[in-house]
């Protein structure tokens, strides 16, 4: 994939498929160690061991729609080639966290890209699920919740195509203040 949201959005998105209500993406980054990492946890289904120890194989999924799945073991190979390090978490009606670090400067890293689309189409696109978003860089952070978004907004339809944009610009924005100018 070309930038780290896909990957976030792919694998938040099986999290939705897996009747999740409650999705956590967390991006932290530290310059001084050289590391970014990046999880998804969330609170559906869940996977039972066989189905774990075959996350791995692009011919492992749970779809039937098609018979490849290449989201997680892209994610991996991403996270390996930078000389990161992947794992999956996941026991039936718990839920599931992959967790994925990277090289933050390692020549194959792919960039960050744009979250705020990432969680704005997420959002658009499961809204009976809550996420909430933590994005840090050499501990500063921002945090992002639909469920403080619902408090404030009240009735506001959040799946409203200006709801969306106002959210992605507001999420892109905060994040480029953590960065300063830093580009992950």
């Amino acid at each position: 994939m070309t930038e780290l949201s896909l990957n976030i959005l792919d694998i938040a998105n099986n999290s939705t498929r897996a009747g999740a209500k409650n999705v956590i993406i967390r991006v932290a980054a530290d310059r001084a160690k050289d590391l970014i990492e990046i999880s998804v946890t969330d609170d559906g289904r869940g996977m039972d061991a066989e189905l774990l120890r075959r996350m791995g194989d692009p011919f492992a999924t749970t779809r039937t729609t098609r018979k490849v799945g290449m989201g997680v073991p892209l994610f991996k190979a991403a996270s390996i080639s930078t000389g990161g390090d992947f794992s999956i978490v996941s026991s039936p009606g718990k839920g599931t966290a992959v967790t994925a670090s990277f090289g933050l400067s390692h020549i194959d890293r792919v960039p960050l890209g744009d979250v705020g689309s990432t969680l704005a189409t997420l959002i658009g696109g499961a809204p009976k699920t809550d996420f909430k978003f933590v994005y840090s860089l050499d501990g500063k952070t921002y945090a992002f919740d639909t469920k403080e978004v619902k408090s404030v907004l009240g009735e506001t339809d959040l799946t409203d195509v200006t709801t969306l944009s106002y959210l992605k610009d507001m999420i892109n924005e905060n994040i480029d203040n953590i960065n300063g100018g830093y580009i992950i």
